[in-house]
């Protein structure tokens, strides 16, 4: 079967994302599995992950490497935590932000077969509450429906990003204001974290999720100093 790389660690097979599974005969959510001869593969579907959306759709910043260092804000039951644990292999780190104590039963499950995703119960807003124990990280990624979508980050990115880290968020426009333009809002939260004089993020690209995920747009950012 033919197999190109789309990005370090993420496989198109039949045209789609795959990653290569690092604990085989384990589904997260029911996904496709292709078992080849040097691996078994899993399906990243774009309609179940706004990151995967997000690569289907041009994203070209993708600083999930092997042995990254992961901070994932709104980690809910671990279906895109576990893609990404297959890309940054068994020296990275995931620390999957939950506030929802149902979602972390689900996602303690995900952490429980996976040695390197590590669940906590904690509000993302709140960065204090887990910034020691977490340190430094070279990613910060959010996708929590929340108005405060753009502080969150911002509160992250200055607590746990390290300099030259990535800031990555999947706006939800309804989740912020259900009647306004989604464009003024991308707009307004962008220039908002932007403006941030504590977090020193710049902004590297953005990328609509149409028509995956309806009025959301994903934001990558780069911290400065």
């Amino acid at each position: 079967m033919k197999r190109e790389v789309f990005f370090p660690g993420v496989y198109k097979l039949r045209g789609q994302p795959y990653t290569r599974s690092i604990t085989p005969g384990f589904k997260v959510h029911g996904e496709k599995i292709l078992r080849l001869p040097d691996g078994e593969f899993r399906h990243w579907a774009p309609e179940h992950s706004k990151l995967s959306a997000a690569m289907v759709q041009g994203l070209k910043t993708f600083p999930f490497k092997t042995g990254a260092k992961v901070l994932y804000l709104g980690a809910a039951q671990g279906v895109t935590c576990s893609f990404l644990s297959d890309v940054i292999g068994p020296d990275g780190e995931i620390f999957g932000v939950e506030i929802s104590k149902r979602a972390l039963r689900d996602l303690i499950f995900v952490c429980e077969k996976r040695g390197n995703i590590f669940p906590i119960l904690a509000d993302a807003s709140q960065p204090q509450e887990y910034a020691a124990d977490v340190g430094k990280v070279d990613v910060v990624f959010e996708d929590v429906a929340a108005r405060e979508q753009d502080d969150i980050l911002a509160h992250n990115a200055t607590a746990c990003l390290k300099t030259g880290g990535y800031a990555m968020l999947a706006i939800k426009a309804r989740s912020i204001d259900s009647a306004a333009n989604p464009d003024s809002i991308y707009e307004k939260v962008i220039a908002k974290i932007l403006a941030d004089p504590h977090a020193h993020l710049e902004l590297v690209e953005k990328v609509r999720l149409d028509p995956y995920e309806a009025d959301h747009m994903f934001a990558v950012f780069v911290k400065k100093k």
